[in-house]
This record gives structure tokens, sequence and C-alpha cells, in this order.
């Protein structure tokens, strides 16, 4: 079985792909075809910012949202914009919704000002869904997403070090990395 797994606003990671089945007699959609019109509808959510981090996963039409957003509507609006893709078969929603904490919030905020402020990343800065991701988990962070070179993805880790968190995870991917990964999934 072949599968489909990404992050929206991030990268595309894909582990291959099987025909799904809509339910009704329509011509079927190849898993790729529904997770890139997944990524479209995500993309165009306005109401994502660096500190949410969306994944999707398709095998046979079947759609598993994951990742963390921190605003309830905001999980509940990702269903309802990707439920109106064709050939889904099913959606599991399993995005949670990180909870309230100023400190929490002074966290995503002074880390991402040290991020997005150094000069290596105002290219990133620029962009309309900058691709590093600040997800703060109880005094947890994540970062998520894809940078250019691994020499970015140690630089982003570093600034993001030092604010009081209890934990840095740098889930970073490089282009390359990305890249590397779906040419290897194409050829199984």
């Amino acid at each position: 079985m072949k599968r489909f797994i990404a992050s929206a606003f991030v990268s595309l990671l894909v582990l291959a792909a099987v025909p799904a089945f809509a339910a009704t007699q329509e011509p079927e959609r190849k898993d790729l075809q529904v997770f890139n019109d997944i990524v479209t509808q995500v993309d165009r959510y306005t109401q994502i910012t660096i500190f949410d981090s969306i994944s999707a996963e398709v095998v046979n039409g079947k759609v598993q949202l994951t990742g963390w957003v921190t605003m309830p509507y905001k999980r509940d609006d990702i269903e309802k914009r990707v439920r109106k893709v064709e050939g889904i078969v099913s959606i599991d929603n399993k995005i949670g919704v990180l909870p309230v904490s100023q400190f929490d919030d002074d966290l995503r905020f002074r880390i991402a000002r040290a991020i997005y402020s150094h000069s290596s990343f105002w290219n990133y800065a620029m962009m309309a869904n900058p691709p590093i991701r600040v997800v703060v988990n109880r005094g947890r962070v994540s970062l998520e997403g894809v940078v250019q070179s691994n020499v970015e993805r140690m630089l982003a880790r570093s600034l993001a070090s030092g604010f009081g968190a209890f934990e840095v995870k740098n889930l970073l991917k490089t282009d390359a990395e990305v890249r590397d990964a779906l040419e290897s999934r194409k050829t199984n």
C-alpha cells in the first residue's frame, strides 16, 4: 500500500500513492490529486499562522488530519475546507488545539521574532506563508517546516534556544531532504 503525508505550508513529503475511489460513481482520483487539493485548501485558509502546523495523510481516499492549531475554530474550519475536496472517502480529524497559556504565547512571539528578524531568514519572513513554524505546547517548542540548508536548520534551532522553553525540538527539513524523499517514494 502506498500513502501520502505532508505538512501544509511546510513540505510535501510524499510517501506513495494508491487509487482512491469516490463514494459516488465519479471517475477515480488518485491519492496524490486528493492530497494536492487538500494542501491547496489549507494553504488558502487565511487564519493559519506560523504558530499552527497541519499535516495530512491520504490512503485510499481516507484522510487523516494531524497537527496543532492555536484556536478551536481553526481545527473545525480546516476540516470543513478539506471536506470540499473531491475523492475523499472519510476524514479523521486529529488536529489538536494548543492550550491557552501566556507563557506559551510569550515563547511563540519571542522565538518567532528571533528567527524571522535574523538576516538569514528575512527572505522567509517576507513570504505570505513563512515556512518555519513555531509550535509551543506547555513550554515545549517544536520547529517545523522546510529550510534551504542544514546551516539554516541549525541556526533556527540556536535562535529558538535560550528563551526558557522546557525543550526545543528541531523538526525542520531541508529542501534536499524533501526532494530526496519525493524521489525515493516515486520509484517505489
